[in-house]
């Protein structure tokens, strides 16, 4: 079986697929993510993912996505459980994110239309998530293997959509895409001491760097 004939595949939402970027905003409290959020939307940020580890995510959720859903793709990260993706489907996330291989959730997600991106890291967990229609599959901790990691997958399993997550950084995310991951999933690196009182300044300089590699790897 491949990818191709997975029933009920959603694509993930366009900007996002067009940006190659998603940022991964795990804050220390979600009161925290506006600020952040505005300035990464000012250097061309035009998808990210906020998680449930974030204490009042969904609380905070309504405001956040009145106020962005404009000029971004936002969605909700660190789904583990079908009560949390509940949530999420009801809360009108343009996609959800989980760190683990369940296909009953991959199964809950599409049945609702909602793009989902399961994580997993061996050939197993990834292709069980694809088969079972996920929109990508998230290769993490994709520090552990590589962006060659990605070429050999795409050996037995060539049509699969992937993209890296966890630690992933400028030089990472441009050697991803061109092994062909559809996105960089990228938090740490990108946002560093943002959410810790960091200077935005160089927030907005770090990010526009992220946008600018990823763009660059569009185009070729």
């Amino acid at each position: 079986m491949t990818g191709e004939t997975a029933p009920g595949r959603l694509a993930l939402p366009e900007r996002t697929v067009a940006a190659r970027l998603v940022v991964v905003a795990r804050a220390a409290r979600a009161e925290d993510y506006d600020g952040v959020l505005d300035v990464l939307v000012e250097a061309g940020i035009r998808s990210v993912e906020l998680t449930l580890t974030t204490p009042g995510t969904f609380d905070r959720w309504a405001a956040l996505r009145e106020r962005y859903e404009s000029v971004l793709d936002l969605g909700i990260g660190t789904v583990t459980n079908a009560r949390d993706l509940a949530r999420a489907i009801d809360a009108g996330a343009a996609y959800v994110v989980t760190p683990i291989t369940d296909p009953a959730l991959v199964a809950q997600a599409t049945d609702a239309g909602l793009p989902i991106v399961p994580g997993g890291l061996t050939p197993t967990e990834l292709f069980s998530s694809w088969s079972a229609g996920a929109s990508a599959v998230k290769i993490f901790p994709s520090g552990v293997v590589g962006p060659s990691y990605l070429t050999d997958l795409r050996g037995p399993f060539p049509d699969i959509v992937a993209m890296p997550s966890g630690g992933v950084d400028l030089d990472g995310a441009a050697a991803w895409l061109k092994a062909g991951a559809v996105a960089a999933s990228v938090g740490g690196p990108l946002l560093g001491d943002a959410f810790r009182g960091g200077d935005l300044a160089a927030l907005r300089d770090r990010a526009k760097a992220f946008v600018d590699v990823c763009a660059e790897a569009g185009d070729r």
